[in-house]
């Protein structure tokens, strides 16, 4: 197989995309990734793809090893990453069930390692876009052609989990105008940037967090989540499966600049 020019992070469910598919067991000098990652084909596109929480859903956000899967995924090729999200809404106009395409976040977590760079040389990427604007214009256009509710920005607070904003914390990041709430957008989507990989996140909203006026009255929990994501995991599937299709390496790419190993 050629090298997986594409990757993609996220949920067990793309498995299923995935044509001839084997299992690669990748050790890097940080550890072992989350799970084994899966090389095949959708649509005769080589593809790699990783499951960040494992296969049985085992390792919560604070524990992911990101270094180990981003580093995994670098070995195989993999220059374009695709990341998929469950995220909580923060606005009542960002409903469960619509898609959003994050352009910005913000990092909330605390003890996470965020960074390939340890010395003796140091390097700095900027972050200032973290997400390749050329693959959200792509996503933009097969979200529109398949008629999916969408928003094509949007800002994520990435919070430490695997806790549940309080109502005054999510009041907060209301106040501060953020759109969506995310648990693992940071370190991942920083260590991929500093990989030189162009990154495209595709969040599906799955609740409305504490104090967001709208349709859902109970408080959010984990049940409720799964049963979103449950819902829609055909359209998931659909999206990020037309997304790898029509995808392309940006040679001259400013993502590519921002290598720093």
């Amino acid at each position: 197989m050629s090298a997986a020019v594409i990757g993609v992070i996220g949920g067990s469910g793309l498995y299923e995309l995935l044509e001839d598919t084997r299992h690669e067991f990748v050790e890097t000098i940080y550890g072992t990734p989350s799970s084994p990652v899966s090389l095949g084909q959708i649509g005769g596109r080589d593809v790699a793809f990783l499951t960040r929480h494992g296969t049985e859903h085992a390792v919560p956000p604070h524990l992911i090893n990101y270094r180990a899967n981003l580093a995994a995924l670098d070995r195989l090729g993999v220059r374009t990453l695709i990341t998929s999200s469950a995220v909580g809404s923060l606005r009542s106009d960002y409903r469960p069930g619509d898609f959003v395409l994050t352009d910005q976040f913000v990092d909330r977590t605390t003890g996470r390692v965020d960074t390939f760079v340890t010395g003796p040389q140091v390097s700095h990427t900027s972050l200032s876009e973290p997400y390749c604007p050329h693959m959200r214009h792509v996503a933009q256009q097969v979200l529109d052609y398949q008629g999916e509710q969408f928003h094509p920005t949007g800002t994520a607070v990435v919070i430490q989990g695997p806790r549940f904003s309080t109502r005054a914390e999510s009041q907060w990041y209301q106040a501060m105008g953020w759109d969506v709430l995310s648990m693992t957008q940071h370190p991942e989507t920083a260590l991929a940037r500093e990989l030189g990989m162009c990154v495209l996140n595709v969040s599906f909203v799955s609740d409305l967090d504490a104090g967001v006026p709208g349709l859902q009255d109970e408080p959010v929990t984990g049940e409720l989540v799964f049963q979103t994501i449950a819902a829609g995991q055909t359209r998931i599937k659909r999206v990020l499966g037309e997304l790898v299709q029509q995808a392309s390496v940006q040679e001259n790419c400013r993502c590519a600049g921002s290598r720093v190993r």
